[in-house]
């Protein structure tokens, strides 16, 4: 008989409270945590271990921490790779961006906000098929991608949330206060106007073939998804 194998999740960090707190957390959620302290080591532990995603606490190694993922970009690694970081500047998010992060976790540490982001990333697909359309914008919420025009892109999570959120409301104006309480929560901490380097990177991928714009800007306000 075949034992399924758990999901190994490989964290990169010389915090060993952080890595025991998120190990203990990772194991109890029912994946297989390897905790990395050494960045000399860590590039062969990737090697040996083929893990399905990837933590690095930016807070501890700074630059060290967006050269690696860089680094497995270029080599074409495309699984999930998300930072620890110690607040939600916009700066800190646009460097996790252009290094190739998916995404992020934000200090101080939740187990439950931890542990959702990385359910969202590694949870299997589901059978039923389920989309939302918008003119030639399609999201499907099974593989969690856009298409438009043929042309696939992958998302992130907050990506992924901020897009169903304007495609659940087409024309409608919804202000930052709405984004923020419906693809955020509650309990946000950090810059409200994370939220335009979202849409910015969301008009990138949606845009890339220079695609007449979708998500309008209304200024002072929020945001509208049209096509005019």
């Amino acid at each position: 008989m075949m034992i399924n194998e758990l999901p190994c999740v490989l964290v990169v960090t010389t915090d060993s409270r952080f890595g025991q707190q998120i190990e203990q957390d990772l194991l109890a959620a029912g994946y297989d945590p390897v905790v990395s302290e050494s960045l000399n080591r860590v590039a062969q532990q990737f090697t040996a271990l083929k893990p399905a995603l990837v933590v690095i606490d930016h807070i501890q190694l700074g630059e060290a921490a967006l050269h690696l993922c860089r680094q497995w970009r270029r080599q074409g690694q495309t699984l999930p790779i998300l930072f620890f970081m110690a607040m939600e500047r916009v700066e800190d998010r646009v460097a996790c961006l252009e290094a190739g992060g998916d995404d992020y976790l934000v200090q101080p540490y939740r187990s439950d906000r931890v542990l959702s982001q990385i359910q969202f990333y590694l949870q299997p697909p589901q059978e039923n098929e389920e989309q939302l359309r918008f003119g030639d914008l399609v999201l499907d919420l099974t593989t969690r991608r856009a298409i438009r025009n043929h042309r696939e892109f992958d998302l992130t999570m907050k990506e992924f949330e901020l897009l169903k959120y304007l495609m659940l409301h087409p024309r409608d104006v919804v202000t930052r206060e709405q984004i923020l309480e419906n693809v955020w929560g509650y309990d946000f901490v950090g810059e409200s106007n994370v939220i335009e380097v979202y849409i910015r990177y969301l008009r990138l991928k949606i845009e890339d073939e220079g695609e007449k714009r979708l998500i309008q800007t209304v200024r002072g306000v929020g945001y509208v998804l049209r096509d005019a």
